[in-house]
């Protein structure tokens, strides 16, 4: 499996920024993809997850403003992010575990992308 984000860059805040997911070697109608999110001297965050079924869930800092959504015939998965703020400012990794239980646990992920930066100026 090799999962590969890319989209990342710096903005503004108030701005939008979309991240996207390209996985290989994974059908993503069997697994639960997920984003998470690292800043600096930070544990790593839970920020988005989408079940294989289609259902959403995200971290109460980001609901309402980030959207996750996957194509499961182009094998992406994407994180759409509106009204950014500098506390967003992370390293953004895609994932993905088997099965929808303990979606916001980083243990339970079992591929990793190499993540991308996501920079909000003030």
């Amino acid at each position: 499996v090799q999962l590969v984000e890319s989209g990342g860059g710096t903005v503004q805040a108030g701005g939008s920024l979309r991240l996207s997911c390209a996985a290989s070697g994974v059908a993503l109608n069997n697994v639960t993809m997920a984003w998470f999110r690292q800043a600096p001297g930070k544990e790593r965050e839970f920020t988005a997850a989408i079940w294989a079924s289609g259902f959403q869930f995200y971290g109460d800092s980001v609901k309402d403003r980030f959207t996750i959504s996957k194509n499961n015939a182009r094998s992406t998965v994407s994180l759409q992010m509106n009204t950014l703020k500098p506390d967003d400012t992370a390293v953004y990794y895609c994932a993905t575990k088997y099965g929808p239980n303990l979606y916001t646990e980083v243990a339970q992920y079992v591929h990793w992308g190499q993540g991308t930066q996501v920079t909000v100026s003030s």
